[in-house]
């Protein structure tokens, strides 16, 4: 109200503006210390408050693997836990040595004349059809992009 006593709502227009402020400064605020808990440099700030200690406090509880079920049987010690999971990724990623095999061997046979010479002639234009036909439409054939719909 205007001295007047002509309503203009110039007050509530304010606090909208005033309450939309906050809102956004609290929201940056938490942005902030969100990733102010995730860089390099909250490592060099003060390690013993509370936000931090409550973030790494959660961050382990998640993390925790409190029971395992390994062959059949519930393991609860950390130390055995620890040892199982290690012994799994050793047996996982294990490399077996393979035999040395050389070429003449057997697994690779010899092409006679006739098939040396079907590699090497060129393909007659009926084959270059069929095999441009038998593309897929949605791909594309080098590097340029068009795809074969577009071809």
């Amino acid at each position: 109200m205007t001295g007047n006593g002509v309503y203009d709502g110039t007050i509530e227009a304010r606090k909208k503006v005033l309450v939309s402020c906050c809102k956004q400064w609290y929201v940056r605020k938490e942005i902030h210390w969100k990733q102010m808990s995730r860089s390099r440099h909250a490592k060099d700030m003060d390690k013993n408050t509370r936000y931090f200690h409550n973030l790494e406090s959660a961050r382990r509880r998640n993390n925790r693997i409190d029971a395992l079920v390994i062959n059949g049987r519930l393991i609860r010690n950390q130390a055995r836990i620890k040892i199982a999971i290690r012994e799994f990724y050793k047996d996982l990623y294990h490399q077996e040595r393979s035999p040395v095999v050389g070429f003449r061997d057997g697994l690779v046979n010899r092409i006679n004349e006739e098939e040396s010479a079907a590699l090497e002639r060129m393909p007659i234009m009926e084959e270059i059809r069929e095999a441009v036909w038998d593309c897929e439409s949605s791909k594309a054939p080098g590097n340029d992009g068009y795809n074969m719909n577009f071809i």
